[in-house]
C-alpha cells in the first residue's frame, strides 16, 4: 500500500437536465466557455486547464420548484456580473427566466436556466 497522498482535482460540476446540448449552449453563450466533450447524453464545457460545467441527460428530469421545496434544488451556480440589469437582460435573451421571488434585487438576481435550475447573478 502506498503512503503517498493521492492528488484529487476538481474537474466539473454536472447538472441533470432533459437536453444537454441545449443547456450547454445556454451556458456556453452566457459564460463564453467552449464545448470540449459532446455526446447524445452528456456535454462538457471547459477552458483548457480549468474546471468545467457538465450537463447530463435524465429522461424523467423534473426541474426544481424554488422557492417552494416540493422539488428541491440540489445545487446552483453563482455568476458574477458588473451590471445586474445588463447581465440579467443578456441571460434572459439567451433563454433564462427571472424568478418571481427576488430577496436582494439591488445586489443579486435569481434566474432559472432553460432547464429550470435556479442560479444567481451577483455584483
Amino acid at each position: 500500500m502506498s503512503s503517498r497522498t493521492p492528488e484529487i482535482r476538481y474537474l466539473a460540476v454536472t447538472f441533470d437536465c432533459p437536453d444537454p446540448a441545449a443547456l450547454a449552449h445556454f451556458y456556453s453563450e452566457a459564460l463564453d466557455i467552449p464545448v470540449t466533450v459532446s455526446t447524445d447524453g452528456f456535454v462538457l464545457l471547459a477552458r483548457e486547464g480549468a474546471p468545467g460545467i457538465g450537463f447530463y441527460r435524465v429522461d424523467d428530469y423534473t426541474p426544481p420548484t424554488w422557492p417552494s421545496s416540493s422539488v428541491q434544488k440540489q445545487a446552483h451556480l453563482d455568476l458574477g456580473v458588473d451590471d445586474l440589469d445588463a447581465g440579467q437582460a443578456r441571460l434572459v435573451a439567451l433563454g433564462a427566466a427571472v424568478a418571481d421571488v427576488q430577496p436582494l434585487p439591488q445586489r443579486r438576481r435569481i434566474l432559472f436556466d432553460p432547464a429550470g435550475h435556479p442560479f444567481c447573478i451577483t455584483l
